[in-house]
């Protein structure tokens, strides 16, 4: 299972940027894919998820601003961010599990892409 994320960048508070996991290997819409964020100093946490179901879960702190959603023809998995905030700003990884799960805790993961940098100014 090979995961790649991109579409990171630079960008104003309040502006928006689309993410973009590329998984190969796998048909991703049998599996788990979640958006993971490490910022300096902090621990990895799991902010969005999407499962074999195409059910989507997200946590409180980017609810409505941040939208998963999977293209199952492309075997790609979006993270759409609205309305960001530079306490957004982090390194944000994809993950795959072959559970279908609603959980984003990093020991549920067992593929993990590179990660790409976001970068929110004030």
């Amino acid at each position: 299972v090979q995961l790649q994320a991109s579409g990171g960048g630079l960008v104003q508070a309040g502006g928006s940027l689309t993410l973009s996991c590329a998984v190969s290997g796998i048909t991703s819409s049998i599996y788990t894919i979640a958006w993971f964020r490490q910022a300096p100093g902090k621990e990895r946490e799991g902010i969005a998820c999407i499962n074999s179901g195409g059910n989507t879960y997200s946590v409180d702190s980017v609810k409505g601003r941040f939208t998963i959603s999977r293209d199952n023809a492309e075997n790609t998995v979006y993270l759409r961010m609205i309305s960001l905030k530079p306490e957004d700003t982090a390194v944000y990884y994809c993950a795959a599990t072959p559970r279908n799960s609603a959980t984003m805790t990093t020991r549920v993961y067992d593929s993990w892409g590179q990660g790409t940098q976001v970068t929110v100014s004030s």
